[in-house]
């Protein structure tokens, strides 16, 4: 290599200065616990075209429960968009994206274990769990089921910031379904009456549901 003796000498590649900014931006939004940790999953993402572990927008008083859980509604959808690009994923993907996230390793492994999850993960019931975390506790007690349902609506929709939540139903009864039976308390049929109630206002909603309608 040639010797270097003067700033004129050293190539900047064009591209970095807007590297950089976006990196910066992502940062501030996304608001890691361990910064390096984050930054070494960003630039591995960026390098193989993948999903960045970014926010879509900064957080403000994440940590609303008697204990910070670590895991919040922004980072649950940054998962959600890196990992559910197929039905299911692999435990291996899943820790290795919950870690570049910073997220705390003990709560993870209580989700997988709640879920029963192997090697496999199916990815919409592992969310489902994740938003009954959300929702205040790990185990779907009647009284939090709800509030599962209204965090993965507001998860999962497309619709812009500040509208209706909405999803489609067949993805709202897969969830429902899925935490009512992990509950063990909720009868079928009452499981099946609450659905069939709904199926009135689905209709008016063309095939999808809202928080408002449950």
């Amino acid at each position: 290599m040639d010797k270097m003796y003067c700033a004129q000498q050293i190539s900047i590649p064009t591209e970095l200065p807007n590297l950089l900014k976006n990196f910066t931006k992502a940062a501030i939004r996304t608001q890691p616990k361990d910064l390096l940790l984050w930054s070494a999953a960003y630039f591995s993402a960026l390098s193989a075209g993948e999903r960045l572990p970014v926010k879509d927008r900064l957080e403000m008083n994440v940590a609303t429960q008697k204990t910070d859980t670590g895991l919040t509604p922004g980072l649950l959808k940054t998962l959600h968009k890196q990992l559910s690009l197929g039905e299911t994923c692999s435990k291996e993907e899943l820790q290795k994206k919950w870690k570049g996230l910073c997220l705390p390793v003990d709560q993870l492994e209580t989700l997988l274990s709640l879920g029963s999850f192997s090697s496999d993960i199916d990815w919409m019931e592992f969310l489902a769990l994740g938003c009954s975390a959300l929702g205040g506790s790990l185990y779907t007690l009647p009284q939090t089921l709800m509030s599962s349902l209204k965090f993965a609506c507001e998860i999962l929709t497309e619709e812009e910031e500040g509208g209706a939540a909405r999803i489609p139903f067949d993805t709202f009864v897969k969830l429902y379904t899925y935490l009512a039976q992990l509950d063990g308390d909720i009868p079928r049929d009452h499981i099946d009456n609450f659905l069939s109630s709904l199926q009135p206002q689905v209709n008016e909603e063309n095939g999808a549901i809202k928080v408002s309608n449950f």
